[in-house]
């Protein structure tokens, strides 16, 4: 467990680099947010009096030092802009994913001894139930721009929330910014897990400032970026990510529904995006869904075309120069097909930070070949985000990269990955016992991560440690290795794998119906709903042999010998995947415990 430290540099405190902007930047543009479908922006004076306007707010309500504020609703610049109004004031904000139930919500709020609740549209109703179990709770704001007549008299609108606003208080304001420190919590981050309820994790300015200071040696974002949010701002990755944007000056996109994301990338045409690797499996999935239906020479010119943006890749990881006549034949590719592929990610993007899970490294190098520089981290809440990444030379697409500056990495017991370092957590909130478990006895944090590090200092994740599987033969099964080699088809869309206890391995597999629709329709196959198309011989056929081609890599313990085919996908309501779209395995294979039966006694 990392203990206080007295820390009196405020240089990278987040509430002071932000300032820094507001008066460097003044009129330049800060945000872009949508606001009846269209883009709007506000100017960094703008956006810094909004702040201040919303720092008043919260000292009006009575929003005392290290007090904790809770943010439950999707992206927005409100909600940007109320977490930096709450630190401005010394407050913990602290967010709550926008998909949690009514009692997920009330669990975290009294958790956290939360006073103030600011929703979105979409989860009032979600709070006004939880406020019942949540008698700490003075107030829900409503982020909606709407005037509507409160449905609980602890509901505010947000138009009355501001009337709140008393520049009486802008000297208590400055006060607390003078008297900022790194050693106050900046927020409690509570970790979805895949089991039991979540814990909140204690994040402090020192940790901020620490992956600030590293990120600027590794990354570098320019004033001119453009990057789109459209990852929840309750998750550490977009949040510290977005704290990094407004650090270096560049502007920030808020994306209100994560589901619109091909069209904003089209309109925002951002330079820098930090994304899940399902993102990068959808894209990749889809052009080779589109490259399979290809007649005539396009086949043929697209992969030509991509062999010399593998040529340029690896030879810039192997710090060489493409030839002239090689030059000449990259450039002849990405006027031909590589550019073409980069306007499905707006055209402009030229750094793409890749977290939260595994990203198959064909998938990666795919990327890297098109002329998308995707720096695969790895990290989790417990470290501010990231640990390690890819460097733009010498990594091995195999691996998770190098340490960032400042990080600890060694391996421990059942090759566990274990950290050490400022970006790393204080511990648990009110769970002195998680928390000692969680750290070696000479402060190195557990990551329940299993793998191993090269001669050359590359990290290497090989499964998580608790998901390990035993078959009743005895031999182990890393789950996640299985299902990142058969999701990267562009019919699978998702999968979860089978094992424990089993004498082979099986699987759960949803479909991607867009891909399976149209290879139906052109097989002239006949079908009245889904699920009567997924027992059509010819799909279970086509799965079948999709499955043998994908799993020449696996070992022949390791390979799915059954599956079942489901004709719904696994989703966060039905508690089947955790907020960052982890499986629930244990409740997935409660639910479907009958389809599983089912192919262990065929």
């Amino acid at each position: 467990m990392r203990t206080k430290r007295e820390t009196v540099d405020t240089q990278n405190h987040i509430v002071t680099r932000i300032r820094e902007q507001i008066r460097a930047q003044g009129e330049r543009e800060a945000i872009r947010f949508q606001q009846q479908s269209q883009w709007a922006s506000l100017s960094w004076r703008q956006m810094g009096e909004r702040i201040d306007q919303l720092s008043r707010c919260l000292l009006n309500a009575g929003c005392e030092i290290q007090q904790t504020i809770a943010i439950f609703a999707p992206n927005s610049e409100k909600w940007a802009m109320l977490d930096y109004a709450a630190l401005q004031i010394r407050a913990v904000p602290v967010p709550i994913y926008a998909t949690s139930t009514a009692q997920q919500a009330a669990h975290i709020i009294n958790d956290a001894d939360v006073q103030w609740v600011f929703v979105g549209d979409e989860q009032r109703e979600i709070a006004v139930a939880a406020l019942e179990h949540c008698p700490n709770v003075k107030g829900v704001i409503a982020l909606s721009q709407e005037t509507t007549a409160p449905t609980h008299p602890k509901v505010w609108d947000w138009a009355s929330w501001l009337l709140q606003d008393d520049r009486g208080y802008q000297a208590e304001l400055e006060a607390r910014i003078d008297a900022r420190c790194m050693d106050d919590l900046t927020t409690l981050i509570y970790t979805s897990g895949t089991t039991g309820d979540p814990k909140g994790v204690m994040l402090d300015y020192a940790n901020i400032a620490a992956q600030l200071e590293v990120h600027d040696q590794v990354l570098a974002l320019r004033p001119d970026d453009v990057s789109l949010a459209f990852l929840p701002l309750s998750h550490v990755f977009e949040r510290a990510w977005s704290y990094y944007v407004l650090h270096r000056g560049a502007v920030n996109c808020y994306l209100s529904n994560p589901l619109q994301v091909r069209e904003a990338l089209a309109e925002v045409k951002p330079t820098v995006m930090c994304a899940v690797p399902r993102f990068y499996e959808k894209i990749h999935g889809a052009i080779h869904d589109k490259l399979s239906r290809a007649t005539g020479v396009k086949p043929h010119l697209f992969r030509w075309a991509l062999r010399q943006g593998e040529r340029h890749a690896a030879q810039l990881r192997a710090g060489q120069s493409l030839s002239r006549r090689q030059q000449w034949q990259l450039a002849l590719a990405d006027k031909l097909v590589l550019s073409k592929l980069r306007t499905l990610l707006g055209g402009k993007m030229r750094l793409m930070p890749c977290g939260g899970a595994r990203l198959d490294p064909d998938i990666g190098a795919f990327f890297h070949a098109i002329g998308i520089n995707v720096k695969l981290g790895y990290g989790m809440t417990e470290t501010t985000a990231t640990v390690s990444c890819w460097d733009d030379t010498g990594f091995d697409p195999q691996s998770i990269g190098h340490p960032m500056p400042g990080a600890e990495v060694r391996i421990g017991a059942d090759n566990e990955i274990q950290v050490r370092g400022p970006m790393v957590m204080r511990g648990y909130f009110n769970q002195p016992d998680a928390t000692a478990a969680t750290f070696t006895e000479d402060g190195f944090l557990k990551t329940g991560d299993a793998g191993y590090l090269d001669t050359k200092g590359s990290v290497f994740i090989t499964d998580r440690i608790k998901e390990l599987m035993k078959t009743s033969g005895g031999k182990y099964i890393a789950p996640q290795r299985v299902e990142g080699a058969l999701v990267r088809d562009h019919f699978i869309d998702q999968i979860a794998v089978v094992a424990e206890a089993r004498h082979f391995v099986s699987a759960l597999i949803v479909p991607c119906f867009d891909a399976l629709e149209e290879w139906a329709r052109a097989a002239n196959i006949e079908y009245q709903n889904r699920k009567e198309l997924l027992k059509h011989a010819d799909v279970v056929a086509l799965f079948e042999k999709r499955l043998q081609s994908l799993q020449h890599e696996l070992a022949k313990f390791e390979q799915v010998k059954r599956f079942t085919l489901l004709p719904q996908g696994f989703c966060m309501h039905s508690g089947e995947l955790t907020p960052t779209m982890k499986l629930r395995r244990k409740v997935i294979l409660s639910r479907y415990q009958d389809h599983i039966n089912t192919m262990y006694q065929r």
